[in-house]
């Protein structure tokens, strides 16, 4: 599964070269770092003409050069949900525009299962939780930062979905989890984005992988037995899309059946149509009915 967000018509990757990309959001251009992007630029005119210009800084971290004048916020749409995007200090936007295939196929699953219980963890913005909740299903929404889920309550509120049957909370991941073994909740479908690096109860700095396949088993524990979905994502260089489809077959077909898929998500590029990596995603996938172990 190598997918590729095309559906966009707010955003555009135009150009990508020499540790940048240049995007275009909505009418705002904005040119910032990309580690992945290895290869050399090919100079054109609109990498000299951005609205803003995020540079590293050589003791860490960095900083937006503004070179035109624009709103701090603004809103970017993708069918009918709608986020504010706004370039933060550390280089992002609020939006990770490559997910848009992930939520494609969350929304063709549970339209079929109104009402489903689905669990978004490490759950920033709510790209997923919108996209889950706009196609009727009944969404947990847990993130550590208060501000990332405010963030995302505005976002549904510009998407309509104020009214929406969403639990939007502010906590810790792993203990929501592990409170949710203890209570027997159960969801229809899981999804997750955990960071690269985390603190642990006594300020310890962990790994991902160190960490992800204990989190994956107790998450399993909260999956119903009509179970749609569990989907991972991940931006760490050493958990690769085959490393999580092992470990989500290993875990998930013995006793469940269905399948699982892997691959990287990306974005086209307009100025070479070629597809910039972005990520990667591993899903397991109930069987459907009269199909046997194939979703």
């Amino acid at each position: 599964m190598n997918q590729v967000a095309k559906h966009w018509k707010d955003y555009e990757c135009i150009d990508a070269g020499s540790g940048e990309k240049l995007e275009r959001w909505k009418d705002i251009i904005l040119r910032r770092p990309d580690p992945q992007v290895i290869w050399p630029m090919e100079e054109n005119s609109m990498w000299n003409s951005p609205h803003a210009h995020y540079r590293r800084s050589k003791s860490g971290g960095g900083s937006w050069e503004y070179k035109k004048k624009f709103k701090d916020s603004w809103t970017v749409s993708y069918g009918d949900l709608r986020f504010k995007v706004s370039p933060t200090g550390f280089k992002h936007t609020g939006l990770f525009p490559e997910q848009a295939v992930n939520w494609d196929f969350c929304t063709g699953l549970l339209r079929q299962r109104p009402g489903a219980r689905v669990l978004n963890l490490f759950a920033y913005t709510g790209g997923a939780t919108l996209a889950c909740a706009g196609a009727g299903a009944q969404v947990t929404h847990v993130d550590a930062s208060k501000g990332m889920v405010q963030w995302a309550r505005d976002n549904a509120a510009a998407s309509g979905l104020s009214g929406a049957p969403v639990r939007w909370l502010v906590d810790d991941c792993m203990k929501f989890v592990a409170r949710e073994i203890r209570r027997g909740s159960r969801y229809q479908g899981i999804i997750m984005d955990p960071p690269s690096y985390g603190r642990g109860p006594s300020g310890e700095v962990w790994r991902l992988e160190e960490k992800i396949f204990a989190l994956l088993e107790e998450c399993k524990k909260i999956l119903a037995k009509d179970a749609l979905f569990f989907m991972v994502n991940t931006y760490t260089t050493g958990l690769s899309p085959a490393v999580m489809e092992y470990m989500l077959s290993s875990m998930m077909t013995p006793g469940l059946g269905g399948r699982v898929s892997s691959g990287e998500i990306g974005l086209p590029v307009s100025q070479t149509g070629l597809v910039l990596p972005c990520g990667g995603t591993a899903i397991w996938q109930a069987a459907l009915p009269g199909r046997g172990g194939n979703p």
